[in-house]
């Protein structure tokens, strides 16, 4: 499926393309794909001058949920001190929150395809080995735990996405604390490796130069939306494009 697009960007960029076979779900539990895809990342910085690359020059990307496991990546190597820092990080309409699926871009794309709303959740629950039974009560509100609702309304509130995006329809969901029987899924929803937007602040700000693209109808627009507010707020530079006639699956 990415052969093609692994030859066009190695042609028009004039560059070396690696292509990690990151190992697959459910044979394979979460996280082992983040942990495919950093090994990989660290042993092609090391070896990069084999290949006739500066390691000074390594742009890592990924597209949905290679977009997370990009971002999950790079905020991995931030303190890393054995390797260089990577040049910059491409983000294509990546997933990068299972917190909150009531977003304005969620509502208003819940039915577009192909990553519809209900589609997304299972994908997300299936990955974490997680009983798809819960999904439908996920997808009606926003559960935080308690100690988590002064960084959720810092990171995650709406009121960080441009009221632009809201224009097509939005209506502010509920913060609902954390029922018992929903906490096993939510310790992996609030880790910063299936759900880099809501990585520390001392992290976000050592990230490299960063390009986010988004979809207009893509329930994960909101998601590259308030990643871009979070980096910018730590003074990382960021390239947004925003397709305003895209869909999920666009490239």
């Amino acid at each position: 499926a990415y052969e093609r697009i692994c030859r066009h960007l190695a042609k028009s960029s004039n560059s070396v393309v690696v292509s990690v076979g990151y190992r697959l779900a459910p044979e394979y539990p979460y996280p082992t794909q983040f942990e495919d895809c950093l090994a990989a990342t660290i042993h092609f910085m090391r070896t990069a001058e084999d290949y006739g690359v500066d390691p000074t020059c390594v742009i890592i990307c990924g597209d949905s949920s290679g977009g997370t496991l990009t971002a999950a990546v790079a905020q991995a190597m931030v303190n890393r001190e054995d390797l260089p820092k990577l040049r910059a990080q491409i983000l294509i309409y990546p997933f990068l929150q299972g917190v909150d699926f009531n977003l304005p871009s969620y509502q208003q794309n819940k039915g577009v395809p192909i990553l519809l709303k209900e589609r997304t959740i299972t994908f997300g629950l299936k990955y974490l080995n997680k009983d798809l039974s819960i999904m439908e009560e996920l997808s009606k509100a926003v559960y935080i735990p308690e100690d988590l609702q002064l960084k959720y309304q810092k990171w995650l509130s709406p009121d960080n996405i441009p009221e632009e995006f809201k224009l097509r329809g939005y209506e502010p969901g509920k913060i609902h604390l954390l029922p018992e029987e929903l906490r096993a899924f939510a310790k992996p929803a609030f880790d910063p490796v299936f759900s880099p937007l809501v990585a520390e602040d001392s992290v976000i700000a050592q990230l490299p130069e960063t390009f986010i693209l988004t979809c207009e109808f893509d329930v994960l627009r909101d998601d590259g939306l308030l990643y871009k507010k979070r980096l910018e707020d730590h003074g990382v530079k960021v390239t947004w494009c925003h397709l305003e006639e895209g869909f999920h699956g666009t490239v």
